[in-house]
């Protein structure tokens, strides 16, 4: 019911929508004798870290830099440009220029400039598979 709500979300929403990464935390740990050590490890990682931020600005320990594994921050870009040129219930997709734009210019959080760096490098590759799925349904001008 949250996710799919039309407008923002109280902050009681919004600390359950947080939770997100301890659940996932605690879904794989149900898992953890079926998957290799390494793959857990690293799902395990992006799970619990893909919402904190290189300032430490994020969610939901507020760790910063490359106390941050670097697989969650991979993912952590990949997830703010799908969310910026997906189309929500309560927002437009944006045009994938303007999601380049916000996240390389920090309009969207900070990221560590090697992992700015790749994005930079593999932005085409990410325009693709907008255009490969269909996300950029209704674009917004902003």
């Amino acid at each position: 019911n949250i996710i799919l709500k039309p407008g923002r979300l109280t902050s009681e929403e919004a600390e359950i929508m947080k939770s997100h990464t301890s659940k996932g935390c605690e879904m794989l740990d149900g898992i953890k004798s079926y998957i290799s050590k390494e793959y857990w490890s690293a799902a395990y990682d992006i799970c619990r870290y893909h919402h904190e931020k290189y300032d430490g600005h994020g969610y939901p320990y507020g760790v910063s830099g490359e106390s941050i594994p670097l697989s969650a921050q991979i993912v952590s870009v990949a997830d703010v440009y799908d969310g910026l040129v997906s189309e929500r219930i309560y927002k437009k997709a944006k045009q994938k220029s303007r999601a380049f734009e916000m996240i390389v210019t920090g309009e969207c959080g900070v990221f560590a400039p090697r992992v700015i760096e790749s994005f930079r490098k593999c932005r085409s590759e990410f325009e693709a598979l907008v255009d490969q799925t269909g996300m950029e349904l209704a674009e917004d001008d902003n």
